[in-house]
């Protein structure tokens, strides 16, 4: 009779922490499973109905960022071609999240030039930098990587203007993030300006953009563009990644950039 009992313990223990156990585990993973399925179609459901209207747009996290880029771009009082490659890249990287994307590249240019082409009045700069605060709410993280892709957008065209940082500081204010924090931030980018070689050699140039010096120059812009859309900072891919991660694209980016405009001058003569 023991020897049963001792086998109905034995059993019963290992069915509570072989078998039980993993069907409560197994069941603990399926539910998180359908729980983050679930958020991310609640998710997806949510951020396409940004594109009911421009107004609704204009108003999200995205539309307000949107805006802003448009201020930083125009600070200096025009758009330099690299920032506009970027900025149209962007577009691309953010339509693509939606179901319908061409219509969300559409309003996003939308907001895009209204911004850009309205008053840039300090007061409206910050007016905006804080409405995409409240939206932002708590998420430190995302302030510091809007903020560093703004950054990156100012200083990409031979490095950051008295107007462009001016217009800086008053979003890095509004999005709560302090002086120490931004000028960090900064300083970061301003190191890839030291770090890189002042001049460029015509056969450097060309290795760079991977074309050969017979080409035309429409074979060289094409060239560009493709490198540029290749090595940009994806203000979507980059929410899973560290700041360096848009460091290293804007230093591959200005490489690029520097070897473009090497050629551009080589082919004016």
């Amino acid at each position: 009779m023991k020897k049963w009992i001792y086998l109905i313990l034995f059993l019963s223990i290992f069915y509570f922490i072989f078998i039980a156990n993993f069907f409560i585990t197994f069941s603990i993973i399926i539910g998180a499973y359908i729980a983050f399925k679930l958020y991310k179609f609640y998710a997806k459901f949510k951020r396409n109905k940004l594109l009911d209207s421009k107004e609704k747009f204009s108003k999200s996290d995205l539309g307000l960022f949107i805006a802003l880029v448009a201020k930083v771009a125009k600070a200096d009082g025009r758009v330099h071609e690299l920032e506009a490659q970027l900025i149209s890249n962007m577009f691309d990287d953010i339509s693509r999240v939606f179901g319908d994307s061409q219509k969300a590249r559409t309003i996003m240019k939308e907001i895009y030039n209204e911004s850009k082409n309205s008053s840039h009045d300090h007061q409206d700069i910050q007016e905006l930098a804080l409405e995409l605060h409240e939206e932002l709410g708590k998420s430190i993280l995302k302030r510091r990587q809007f903020m560093s892709f703004l950054i990156q957008l100012a200083f990409v065209d031979n490095g950051i203007s008295k107007e462009e940082d001016h217009v800086l500081l008053i979003i890095s204010n509004a999005l709560k993030i302090d002086q120490r924090s931004y000028e960090t931030l900064k300083s970061r980018f301003e190191n890839i300006n030291h770090n890189k070689p002042k001049s460029m050699s015509a056969q450097d140039a060309y290795k760079v953009l991977g074309v050969s010096e017979n080409d035309d120059m429409d074979t060289i812009k094409k060239q560009y563009r493709k490198l540029v859309r290749k090595y940009h900072p994806d203000i979507i891919s980059s929410q899973d990644k560290d700041e360096a991660y848009i460091e290293e694209a804007t230093a591959k980016t200005q490489e690029i950039n520097q070897a473009y405009q090497v050629i551009k001058e080589i082919k004016a003569k």
